[in-house]
Parts: C-alpha cells; sequence; structure tokens
C-alpha cells in the first residue's frame, strides 16, 4: 500500500540530555554536520515519503527555521505546536496532531534515527485497515526500551514493563484505514482519563492490539539508533558520520 505523509513528533525537550538541551531541543541536536531532525527528513524523503508535519513544543521557534529551509528546498514539511508540552507526554502530540491523521499515515518519534531502508519496509510491510510497527529483534532487553510481544507478526503487546517479549518497537509505525481509525478512537478516550497527558500512544496501540489489527514489520540489519542519553548520542554520531561519508541519503 501507499503511504506517503509522516508525523514526527518532536515537541520535548530531552533532559537526559541536559545541559546539550537546555536551550535546544533534542531534535535540532548536531549529528555529523546535520541536525537529527534533518537525518530523519532525508531518509523519509529517500524512502517515498512526500510530506511531512513536525509536532513542536520546546524551542518551536527553532525547529520552525529547519522546517522552512526544508520548504524553500520545494519539500511539503510544515509545524504544528503543542503547546501542552511541557506537562503532557507524547500522547499529547497525537491528540494535537489529530487533524493530520486525515489519510494513511506514519508516526516517527522525534528521537528516533532511521536509515531509507527502515523507511521502505515499513511502506512496503505495512497492512491496509491496520496499524504496523518496524521493530527490532535482538537477545538482551534493557529497562528503557519498548518491547513487544509477536505472535507472528501479529503485535500481542507493546511496553516497557511488559513480562513477556521478542523484540523492541524502534517508533516508527503505520496507520491505515480501519486500524488509523481505531487509534484514534483509543487516544480520544485515553485524553478522557486523568492520566492521559502523561501517558504514552503506545498505550493505546497496545489495548487496541487485542483485537488484532496491528502487525509487526521486522527490520533485519537496517541501521537506527534511538537517542535518549548521551552514550546514544555517541552512537548516533558514529552512524550519520558514516552516512555522511557516503554522500548521505
Amino acid at each position: 500500500m501507499t503511504i506517503d505523509k509522516a508525523i514526527i513528533l518532536s515537541a520535548g525537550k530531552g533532559s537526559r540530555l541536559l545541559p546539550l538541551t537546555e536551550d535546544t531541543p533534542k531534535c535540532l541536536l548536531d549529528c555529523s554536520g546535520k541536525t537529527l531532525l534533518e537525518w530523519q527528513l532525508d531518509a523519509l524523503f529517500a524512502g517515498g515519503f512526500t510530506e511531512a508535519v513536525i509536532v513542536t513544543g520546546f524551542r518551536e521557534d527553532k525547529v520552525e527555521r529547519v522546517a522552512e529551509a526544508q520548504r524553500a528546498a520545494g519539500r511539503a514539511v510544515t509545524t504544528l505546536f503543542n503547546p501542552f508540552y511541557h506537562v503532557a507526554d507524547n500522547l499529547g502530540s497525537i491528540w494535537m496532531a489529530r487533524g493530520a491523521f486525515d489519510r494513511d499515515c506514519a508516526v516517527l518519534n522525534g528521537d528516533t534515527l532511521i536509515s531509507p531502508d527502515i523507511v521502505r519496509l515499513l511502506r512496503e510491510g505495512a497492512a491496509a485497515d491496520a496499524i504496523t510497527l518496524s521493530v527490532n529483534e535482538k537477545d538482551d532487553f534493557d529497562a528503557d526500551d519498548m518491547k513487544v510481544l509477536r505472535e507472528g507478526s501479529r503485535l500481542l503487546r507493546v511496553g516497557k514493563t511488559i513480562e513477556a517479549y521478542d523484540a523492541e518497537s524502534i517508533g516508527f509505525m503505520a496507520f491505515a484505514g480501519a486500524g488509523r481509525a481505531a487509534f484514534l478512537a483509543e487516544v480520544e478516550a485515553w485524553m478522557r482519563r486523568p492520566e492521559g497527558v502523561t501517558s504514552w500512544y503506545l498505550k493505546a496501540i497496545d489495548r487496541i492490539a487485542a483485537g488484532g489489527i496491528v502487525g509487526t514489520v521486522a527490520i533485519g540489519e537496517a541501521a537506527w539508533q534511538e537517542v535518549d542519553f548521551p552514550p546514544d548520542l555517541v552512537a548516533a554520531k558514529a552512524l550519520t558520520a558514516k552516512w555522511a561519508v557516503a554522500g548521505g541519503f
């Protein structure tokens, strides 16, 4: 199926990377001469996306300048400000961006560095009328991993504290047809609960998974890197340095 619109969740500050993020959003940290956000946009457009919506928050003025430069280069890149970024988790960003789910689309976490290969794997593997998560299969997990449990390619559970798991979500997923509608309905329900604004949007997906409309696509050896802690940023710079030497995407 064809998905050509991406929503990037870049509202957060990235407090675990202080002091680097004292006045700079995590998505704008330098990675081998380009920001994390610019690498993300390059990967998305190289992989076949034609439109990107960036959900902003902390220092949105700086993120907007990146978006302006992208538009000047001919790309369809817009921003959407989340005024609750300082009190809400990423479920709040999804709720603020619910109007951008006007057609089948993908969501990318603002701290997930991906290659065009991963973009193509998700676009090619996304199922109609479903939610499809990109997952990384590995043997060792830590407490901060967003773990997943599968039955074949079907998602059974997703969460950091689930007891059984066999892969991790990398923070890049597709929403199509009935899957997209079910997700938006669940997000609306979550935001009506007291804990809604402090929740991850993957909690909504975990609840939807019981209905059998959430699948997964394994990324294999394709390169990616989540950026949460200082060692992650070192790894991201090493990965993007390889990409830069190869001429980028």
